[in-house]
């Protein structure tokens, strides 16, 4: 059997010319296309736990999202630090509510980069609890803030924190599972986001009767509970093996897979996965050596970033930020508080319901065929949201809030059986192995910015002291899902069922697109032709 590597440097390289290394690439290759999802699942049972553990820590970012958002319709919140406005009612002004919105979101920015470099220095395990580990401290600012400015304080410096974790779940799933599994286990993430968002906003509903400060220190307080799930456990997570192969530390990579892959499993042969990971690492450092963020602005690399940065932007046009205030804009559209409330728990349970369907989705159409359609739906939807938004202005007309409640919770279930789940997927599968994590966290950075934009926008479009758009808001986010849908036609590219070493060859011929899916791939061939040229 050929070795993997001869040499524990990642700076060296590794013996390209040894054509037994490649048969071994090469066999391993043809083992994933053709290991099923049942298979995988037998095969690589801990590599699914691990995965589910790892992406757990996403329900804080879920939660902590949907916690400011819905606060903001909470009467005991509103009370506490808003003032009182010409109805009658407490509202936290527009420009508190954009700052508070944004306030995590400006401290991911940093978190992020710093995640991006981190992870890769000192690898995913240890990079996470880092982050939740800091988690713990800084919830004590938000717990006790007596004021907007503490409070808004209290959120950026969480939000470093989680920056620093929120792209490691995705890259983890996709590094240590096979190619049948990494579809399910990457959209499984978003499932966490969503469970995160419903939790919210079932926790501040279970709340709503309180009229004293326990109304949201409570839901604050709940975020103590993933950190001291998780530290303990992900003490004991396998490392990622590429992230090994990536350092040079091929003989560590080769003892992570025995540990992920089932022991009844005899006759898998773990030096041919572990070259297939060499030599599609050593390939790449042949096209770029470079790792750093500029990298992924060079050569072949530059085409993949902007399309993992156009998709994560994307989430912020489809109208995301729309459901994100559901509770707030219901309230805005017509519905008693306790009835916006209600609706807000049916759309993230509708959500969660999406998360599965997902699932169902896979197996049957590609990745692009699901993202493309359903940003077309999404438009529609969109659109006569604003449309419905027209009468109502003018009359007033329950009928016609319930209409926009409805279609709410159905752009809801849309998105988390499409464009959340299949987010995580393309972004994870489209960058380069070596500069996955970097390229994942500049196209989080940049839908973190996004967010920041929108986080402006939407209290103004939604608050009756602003501009007090209301429904008519639909009109805004359908013209961003036009914008997305001429994005994904023309750039987003159809990764089903291919390998890295796959990708890496298909955006190094420069094919569009539109024509990923049908074309042929020979990798090992392409692969060994390059590399001997390099010798």
């Amino acid at each position: 059997m050929g070795q993997p590597s001869r040499s524990e440097n990642p700076s060296s390289g590794f013996a390209v010319n040894e054509v037994a290394t490649f048969d071994d690439a090469r066999n391993a290759n043809s083992q994933e296309h053709e290991l099923t999802l049942l298979q995988a699942l037998r095969m690589y049972p801990r590599a699914v736990f691990w995965s589910l553990i790892m992406s757990t820590a996403v329900v804080m970012e879920g939660y902590d999202t949907k916690l400011i958002g819905t606060l903001f319709a909470q009467p005991a919140f509103q009370k506490a630090y808003g003032k009182q406005a010409s109805t009658g009612s407490f509202q936290v002004s527009a420009p508190w509510q954009t700052g508070l919105s944004n306030g995590a979101t400006g401290g991911q920015l940093i978190g992020l980069l710093m995640a991006g470099y981190l992870c890769e220095r000192f690898g995913f395990r240890i990079t996470m609890i880092s982050g939740l580990s800091t988690v713990v401290a800084l919830i004590f600012m938000t717990f006790f803030a007596a004021n907007l400015v503490v409070l808004e304080i209290g959120q950026t410096l969480f939000g470093i924190s989680l920056g620093m974790f929120q792209t490691l779940p995705v890259i983890y799933a996709l590094e240590i599972s096979p190619l049948s599994l990494r579809a399910y286990l990457t959209n499984y993430v978003n499932f966490c986001w969503a469970f995160g968002q419903i939790l919210a906003t079932g926790i501040l509903r279970g709340v709503l009767k309180l009229d004293n400060e326990w109304a949201y220190r409570i839901p604050f307080a709940v975020q103590w509970t993933w950190p001291v799930i998780l530290i303990p456990l992900l003490f004991f997570a396998p490392e990622s093996p590429w992230w090994l192969v990536r350092r040079g530390r091929v003989q560590e990579a080769r003892e992570v897979l025995h540990r992920l892959v089932s022991s009844q499993h005899v006759d898998f042969d773990f030096d041919k996965h572990v070259a297939l990971m060499v030599v599609t690492t050593e390939h790449e450092r042949t096209v770029n050596a470079e790792t750093s963020y500029w990298a992924c602005f060079q050569s072949a690399n530059l085409r993949r970033t902007i399309i993992v940065i156009g998709i994560y932007c994307i989430q912020t046009l489809n109208g995301n930020p729309l459901r994100g205030y559901s509770t707030y804009f219901l309230e805005q559209a017509g519905f008693p508080t306790v009835q916006a409330f209600n609706l807000g728990i049916a759309g993230y349970g509708i959500a969660l319901a999406g998360g599965f369907f997902s699932w169902v989705l896979l197996p049957l159409f590609g990745r692009r065929t699901i993202y493309l359609w359903s940003l077309v739906l999404m438009f529609v939807i969109m659109l006569l949201i604003g449309i419905l938004g027209v009468p109502l202005a003018k009359t007033g007309n329950v009928s016609y809030s319930w209409a926009i409640g409805s279609l709410l919770l159905i752009s809801s279930f849309l998105y988390n059986c499409s464009i959340g789940p299949l987010t995580n997927t393309l972004c994870a599968e489209i960058p380069s192995s070596i500069l996955r994590s970097k390229s994942i966290a500049l196209a989080r950075w940049s839908y973190a910015i996004s967010t920041i934009v929108a986080g402006v926008l939407t209290p103004y479009q939604l608050n009756p002291t602003a501009w007090n758009w209301s429904a008519k808001t639909g009109f805004f986010w359908a013209g961003g899902c036009l914008i997305s849908i001429i994005f994904t036609f023309f750039l987003v590219p159809e990764p089903k069922d291919r390998t890295a070493a796959e990708m890496d060859l298909l955006f190094e011929k420069k094919v569009p697109a539109r024509h990923f899916a049908k074309t042929q791939v020979d990798f090992s061939d392409a692969v060994y032709e390059q590399e001997i040229k390099t010798v």
